[in-house]
């Protein structure tokens, strides 16, 4: 038997331990909270940081009528407030994370002893002891990979003292704002705006019910529980949140009964990335400038930002409705009606689709495709022998291919996918409103996800007769010549440096040894006439005015290109063109109008730069100049066929044996380029007829202004240019000479003339 003072020696032993072991709890509570510990038990969020904790949050790309484009992203996050959450979400959130969320400090005491009681049970329903404002703090400040039990526990303790330091520091709202903000959803989707964004395409206050507790229920197991992945699992998830939020009196039974039934609806699901959505190309390009603004601009703490962590906002030009009309029309010509129509013309040949003379010089246009590859780069990398690489490039692989019907999964060799892709026309447009510079739309290709080349930037291809615009404003802006001057239309030869002369060529002969009017030439696309004003003003005043009307691009001084030869890219020409329509004002095209930081707050404005490049009266006389082109030149389509009959002034342009198509299309308020060709220049049509720009970029432009007009929120005019107030006569019927002339030309005579 025990005796009396052995069970007391017992009982104090046991109080001592007891006592020792809540005080060695506290003090290390009290230093944990107090992050006392680093050395001990690895490092705990400061103050500071429990402040301004800090995630990678997306950069935003908004558009002018206040539409997301896109975002830069690391993880693809952005945050928003508590006002901004809806109340059906916060209740789905609470009804199946954390029931009694605002009855606790952080710490759930009920529910750790119910897992307590479970794991000593082994139990099947031990259920979850984590709060959210554990979850939280775990989001926030991550545990590590590959932790020991050991570790795991002293994690575990700095997770509760984490949690209770963020009740003290933030109120319960504010809470659920950070957790929502920071939980992942799956598909590239972190924080609830981007969820739902990426799975209903709303914002988190537009969300239902139904798809409230969706999202609630997902971040428990995001792939397990995705409704792309997994819909019966999500569906079962969702149907659980329901009913919690019912056992919560969140919802009434009615309301679960029926709501639990509606199917889940994924049809505007969207992965959000840097392939898909509105604009791909322009984003890209975007992408390039705004990683080199941030390299000379700095935060407070003294290094420079970072597109794809600090949550800036971009606040672009671009109009998203006027975007998405430039990429329909794109789409609609040349899905609809060019490609089919090149494939037709080239049905049966063996070179298709190369204009080129023999087999020889097709593989040495293929070969070269291949060593500029992506596969070719990675495997001479890896130190393949070059034979080897040939071998690879015909052996059949699995592969996902482009066509204007959706993307086709198949087997190809890589070769015979070069060969493929050959096939494809391609086109690009810029849409840009011309007194701001402001670029409302922009188009670099057919497809982002397939085709990277970005047509309206990063090429520069030969303008062919869009250039001729240049040279009649310097015989403008002289003085002596108006639209109605009259010029002998016969052959004219200059003499080059070598003593050599050129002539150049016009594919027909109309009005050949008569007097025509500049604008009857140029509406015509006349080379003789381009000929006789080089002739008079010579290269070097071609070339400076065309530089102060924004091209940047080399131009050789040599005669030719006064017939396009030079490589421009869209860009610097629709830029160019507007000088026209702003009164002789060249405004740099620009892209963006203002940037933010994740707190709202200006970083820097843009505005576009302005030169007088030309005087008014010039700038009024090219204007009617080029109404012509529309009104009876090679531009006449636009009215024929498109019914466009508004005041336009444009200019086509056709490039040698027909690789490159333009049309340049001004109104009073846009001024909107299209470029149309394949990637490689030896691919193209064989005919002028189907090879010239009213044909092959034309049609792109009339379909993207259709649309335009339509959309009566756009406030698109349709109406005339405005008229300088001048002494000087600025009426060019040029005593109807054109109307007597060109009273029978039809769309199908007004052919234009290439180099």
């Amino acid at each position: 038997m025990v005796s009396k003072k052995k069970k007391s020696d017992n009982r104090r032993t046991y109080l001592i331990v007891l006592w020792s072991l809540f005080a060695a709890f506290a003090v290390a509570v009290y230093l944990l909270f107090y992050g006392i510990t680093k050395e001990w038990f690895g490092p705990m969020p400061s103050f500071e940081e429990l402040e301004n904790p800090k995630t990678n949050l997306a950069t935003e790309i908004i558009s002018a009528d206040g539409k997301l484009l896109g975002t830069y992203y690391i993880e693809n996050r952005s945050n928003i407030s508590y006002d901004e959450l809806p109340e059906n979400l916060i209740n789905a959130l609470i009804s199946i994370e954390d029931v009694r969320f605002y009855e606790h400090s952080g710490i759930d005491k009920r529910a750790l002893f119910r897992v307590a009681f479970g794991v000593a049970t082994g139990s099947s329903d031990k259920g979850g002891g984590s709060t959210l404002t554990q979850q939280l703090a775990k989001n926030l400040f991550p545990r590590g990979e590959n932790l020991s039990t050991l570790q795991l526990v002293i994690r575990k303790f700095q997770e509760w003292v984490t949690a209770t330091r963020l009740e003290y520091n933030y109120s319960k709202d504010e809470i659920i704002a950070m957790y929502l903000n920071t939980v992942f959803y799956g598909h590239n989707a972190y924080g609830i705006k981007k969820a739902a964004e990426t799975f209903f395409s709303k914002e988190p206050s537009e969300l239902t019910v139904e798809e409230a507790a969706l999202l609630a229920g997902v971040v428990n197991a995001p792939t397990k529980f995705s409704p792309k992945r997994n819909p019966n699992n999500a569906l079962a998830r969702r149907n659980l949140v329901l009913k919690r939020m019912s056992e919560n009196n969140c919802l009434s039974k009615h309301d679960y009964d029926s709501i639990s039934q509606i199917p889940i609806d994924l049809s505007r699901f969207g992965i959000l990335d840097h392939n898909s959505g509105q604009a791909t190309y322009f984003r890209e390009y975007l992408r390039g400038m705004m990683n080199e603004w941030a390299k000379t601009h700095y935060k407070a703490d003294g290094t420079p930002y970072n597109i794809y962590k600090d949550g800036l906002r971009i606040y672009t030009t671009i109009d998203s409705r006027m975007q998405r009309y430039a990429e329909e029309a794109v789409r609609e010509h040349l899905s609809k009606d060019l490609q089919p129509t090149f494939y037709r013309h080239w049905r049966g040949s063996k070179l298709a689709p190369f204009a080129l003379d023999s087999q020889e010089d097709v593989d040495a246009v293929m070969t070269l495709s291949m060593k500029r590859s992506e596969r070719y780069r990675v495997l001479r990398k890896a130190g393949m022998p070059y034979d080897s690489i040939v071998a690879n490039f015909h052996k059949p692989v699995p592969m996902t291919v482009f066509s204007w019907d959706g993307p086709i999964d198949t087997v190809l060799t890589p070769w015979d996918s070069i060969h493929y892709y050959k096939f494809f026309l391609q086109s690009s447009l810029m849409s840009v409103d011309v007194r701001t510079g402001h670029v409302k739309a922009y188009v670099g290709g057919n497809d982002y996800r397939f085709f990277q080349y970005d047509h309206v930037t990063q090429a520069k291809r030969q303008v062919g007769s869009t250039f001729k615009p240049f040279l009649y404003s310097l015989a403008m802006q002289e003085g002596e010549y108006t639209p109605c001057t009259k010029v002998p239309n016969i052959s004219y030869s200059i003499q080059l440096p070598d003593g050599k002369f050129w002539e150049p060529k016009d594919s027909g002969r109309t009005m050949f040894g008569e007097e025509v009017t500049l604008r009857w030439a140029l509406a015509h696309s006349n080379n003789r006439i381009s000929a006789y004003l080089m002739k008079r003003f010579g290269p070097q005043a071609v070339i400076q005015m065309a530089r102060r009307m924004g091209v940047t691009s080399e131009i050789p001084a040599v005669p030719s290109i006064c017939l396009g030869v030079c490589d421009i890219s869209l860009y610097e020409m629709v830029g160019a063109m507007n000088t026209f329509a702003n009164r002789g004002v060249y405004v740099k095209p620009i892209f963006v109008t203002k940037i933010e930081d994740k707190n709202g707050n200006v970083i820097e404005t843009f505005k576009a730069e302005q030169i007088e490049a030309l005087d008014e009266i010039t700038a009024y006389k090219m204007i009617e100049l080029m109404k012509g082109v529309v009104y009876e030149g090679t531009g006449i389509r636009l009215k024929f066929k498109y019914n466009l009959t508004n005041p336009i002034a444009g200019k086509t342009g056709t490039t040698q044996n027909q690789s490159d198509g333009w049309f340049m299309g001004i109104t009073p308020d846009l001024v909107t380029g299209v470029w149309t060709g394949a990637e490689d220049r030896s691919v193209h049509f064989k005919t002028i007829s189907l090879g010239q720009g009213s044909n092959m970029a034309l049609p792109v432009w009339a379909l993207y202004m259709q649309k335009v007009y339509a959309d009566s929120t756009l406030n698109i005019s349709k109406g005339d240019f405005t008229k300088p107030l001048t002494d000087i006569a600025l009426d060019f019927d040029c005593d109807k000479y054109d109307e007597e002339q060109n009273a029978t030309v039809t769309p199908e005579e007004s052919e234009e003339d290439e180099f």
